[in-house]
């Protein structure tokens, strides 16, 4: 069969469209069926049809995007029921005023350089709209020095000293040892009560919670967002944060 396909062009790109659009790990196992497409019989051929891959590339993301779309607004008819879990911060892990009409629930990654981007609107938001309240998700989901911070950021929300942890790990950088325990020092933790709760039972479920609600909320990244009853992904400026606060507000 594998001659077959070698010989027969057609046959041969089908096999490597269809290839491309299931993935790598398809591909792989395609060619553990039918070891005579590799080699040069497949390099000869992308050589005289190289419009093939970035053709098949293209469908990919179409087809990709049109499902992450489609999980997306299935998530958004999902936020009332995780609403009321979704608005109750975590100890002190939050800002604004505490009876705001609007709640804006933040899920950050410490490493998320979108995250970082997104800080200006939020203090911005926060000076100008005396009305709302930010409600912040730890959501590490960029490798273990993430969770790290996370558990930290945690910890220092139970001392009453969130947003000085959190404001000084975001301007020192990234989350690494040096750089989470200088934010620790400058936001005044008291070190021994912060590690331990830092391994507590109640990070841990906290941590494990914010994850399963990004699951149902279809969330692939950060930052990711919940305005009143809206949800919204990606990085935000102040503009992006106060049109969202607006439609809540106007019950859009």
């Amino acid at each position: 069969m594998s001659d077959k396909l070698v010989r027969n062009p057609l046959a041969l790109a089908g096999a490597m469209l269809v290839s491309a659009l299931l993935g790598a790990g398809a591909f792989a196992l395609l060619l553990s069926w039918m070891p005579g497409l590799a080699g040069p019989a497949i390099r000869g051929y992308l050589l005289e049809h190289p419009e093939i891959l970035p053709e098949a590339m293209d469908r990919l993301q179409a087809r990709e995007n049109a499902r992450y779309e489609k999980a997306q607004q299935g998530a958004q008819k999902g936020v009332p029921q995780y609403l009321a879990k979704l608005q109750k911060p975590y100890a002190g892990a939050w800002a604004g005023n505490p009876q705001g009409d609007v709640t804006v629930v933040a899920f950050m990654d410490y490493a998320c350089g979108y995250c970082r981007a997104s800080l200006p609107g939020i203090e911005e938001l926060l000076a100008k709209d005396p009305g709302v309240r930010v409600v912040y998700r730890e959501f590490p989901v960029l490798g273990p020095e993430s969770v790290v911070a996370a558990r930290l950021a945690l910890a220092a929300a139970e001392q009453g000293k969130f947003r000085a942890f959190h404001d000084a790990l975001y301007a020192a950088g990234a989350p690494n040892a040096e750089n989470i325990a200088a934010a620790a020092a400058k936001a005044g933790l008291d070190k021994a009560l912060a590690t331990k709760a830092s391994q507590s039972k109640a990070v841990e479920q906290e941590i494990a919670a914010n994850h399963k609600l990004g699951e149902q909320l279809a969330m692939t990244g950060t930052p990711s967002w919940v305005v009143g009853g809206k949800l919204l992904y990606g990085a935000r400026d102040y503009a992006g944060l106060a049109q969202a606060v607006a439609e809540a507000r106007a019950g859009k």
